[in-house]
Parts: C-alpha cells; sequence; structure tokens
C-alpha cells in the first residue's frame, strides 16, 4: 500500500484481541495502518490489569511486525511490586513507550492497591526508572465523568504531567473549541507537554454514542439528528460520519494540534479513509 503523507503525525489505539482470529485480523489492520507512516499504536489494559497478558501479547505482535508500541498501564489495584514486574517484563521486549492511566476497579473489588491516581503512577515510574520510557497521560477536554469541578480536574491533568509525562491523549470528543478550550487552560497551569487529540471515527453511531453518554461527551444535536435521520442507511450514515471526523482533524491541525491519535475499536477503514483524505497534496 502507498504511504500517505499527512499533515502532522498520527497514531493508533487497538484493544487485545480475544481470539486466535481476532488476533490475526489485528495484524492485517495494522499493516493497513502502516500506511499512514504512525509514531506508535497503543494497547490498552483491561480493568485492575485484567487483560494484562493479552496486552502484553498484542504489543509484543505489533513491536514484531517493525512498529512502536505503547501498552497501556494502570494502576488502580495494582502494587509497587506489580507494576515494576510489569515494566521489566516489557523493557525485556525492549518496549520504552508507555499510557499511564489510572484505571478502573474490576467490578466487586475493594482494594486500591499502592496508587490512587496516574500522577502517583507516573512519580514512580519516574523515581525508579529514571527517563527511560516515553510516558503518555490521559486528558479530558470535557473534563473527568468523575470529577465534579473542572479547576480540580486541570489541576489533576497538570500534576500528572508535572510528575513527569512526556505527552497527553485526550479522551475522544466532537467539539474542537473543548479541545482548544482544554490546551489554554493548562498551558496557563504552566503545562508544556503536547496534547495530542484523540479522535473516534463514527464506527457505529450508536455504539459511540453509548460511550458518549457514559462518559459525558458531548455529540453536538445536529450530528446526532442527522446520524437518527438516516435510520438503517449505512451507506449515508458512513459517508456523514467521515466528513464530520475529516473536518474536526483538520480543524484540530489547522489550529495547532502537534498529532491525531485515532481510536480504531480494532477497525482499519474508517481511520486510513480520514487520512488519506487529511493528507497533503502531491
Amino acid at each position: 500500500m502507498d504511504k500517505i503523507d499527512l499533515p502532522v503525525p498520527v497514531s493508533f489505539e487497538f484493544f487485545p484481541p480475544n481470539t486466535p482470529v481476532g488476533s490475526d485480523k489485528l495484524k492485517t489492520v495494522v499493516q493497513e495502518l502502516a500506511a499512514a507512516q504512525p509514531e506508535f499504536f497503543s494497547v490498552t489494559y483491561g480493568a485492575g490489569g485484567s487483560t494484562r497478558e493479552k496486552t502484553l501479547a498484542t504489543v509484543s505482535a505489533i513491536a514484531a511486525m517493525g512498529h512502536e508500541a505503547a501498552p497501556h498501564l494502570s494502576c488502580v489495584g495494582s502494587t509497587r511490586e506489580g507494576i515494576s514486574e510489569i515494566l521489566a517484563t516489557y523493557r525485556a521486549q525492549g518496549i520504552r513507550r508507555l499510557v499511564a492511566l489510572r484505571g478502573d476497579l474490576p467490578s466487586g473489588t475493594a482494594t486500591a492497591g499502592d496508587f490512587r491516581y496516574a500522577s502517583e503512577l507516573v512519580s514512580f515510574i519516574r523515581e525508579t526508572q529514571g527517563k527511560d520510557w516515553f510516558i503518555e497521560v490521559a486528558a479530558y477536554p470535557e473534563y473527568h465523568p468523575q470529577q465534579r469541578y473542572a479547576k480540580r480536574d486541570l489541576q489533576h491533568f497538570a500534576d500528572k504531567v508535572k510528575a513527569g509525562a512526556d505527552s497527553a491523549i485526550t479522551q475522544f470528543f466532537f467539539n474542537p473549541d473543548a479541545y482548544f478550550h482544554f490546551v489554554d487552560e493548562v498551558r496557563a497551569l504552566g503545562v508544556t507537554a503536547p496534547i495530542v487529540p484523540g479522535i473516534m471515527p463514527f464506527h457505529n453511531f450508536a455504539r459511540i454514542a453509548q460511550f458518549a453518554a457514559r462518559d459525558g461527551i458531548e455529540i453536538p444535536r445536529w450530528v446526532a439528528m442527522k446520524m437518527e435521520g438516516y435510520m438503517d442507511d449505512t451507506a449515508s450514515i458512513r459517508a456523514f460520519g467521515l466528513e464530520v471526523i475529516t473536518k474536526l482533524c483538520e480543524r484540530l491541525i489547522a489550529g495547532g494540534a502537534p498529532s491525531i491519535h485515532f481510536y480504531t475499536l480494532n477497525q482499519s477503514a474508517l481511520a486510513l479513509e480520514i487520512c488519506k483524505r487529511l493528507a497533503r497534496p502531491v
């Protein structure tokens, strides 16, 4: 596949497949998305580390294909010893990039482990491992769904970066003004690290709407109304979704976003098409 020459770097996120068929399919998806020359592929980590071995296997497979891979690492429910062991495993695989998160406890679990916040995890990695890792953290342009106060959420984010994070990736959003406002707010707090917008293509509108409602993410009413109006017209839904997300990315790039991170849901078609539309004219 021909290389896609993009105006800013991109990266892509996956979740660990549950089956051998899913693993084989994901390798094909990686090969297809490689045309966009991504900086890295990230791989999620289940609540309380429930997908730890699958995350490692997926990261290892991506690295074996010659690409940089970044495992998610969540700290809630984890011990210092456990985190050190995981880092040693990744180090042995040649992995040097992480997405450090607080994460969620598995349902029915009472213990929070040795870490309460992602900032504590970042501090622990820096104190014990130095600058050996490139650490990404999460950012929430429309604020964390569990946080009541915007000011407190902004301070929590600043604390994560000051603890030693190199860069941040945002939760997905559809309102570019929310991203630009968030960047302005944290810059005023002294944060200089790159803040990369996380972008969710409309793989399935009903499913994305559920994610958005759960996490307090605004889908513009005009977008939702048009999507719902298309009913079962999948071709129109796909075309409109591509148009909306491409324009969102163009606005972000024009406004100075350092790169774009795509939430792929382990699919390549929409992210790849958006990259092609964003590509510099030859």
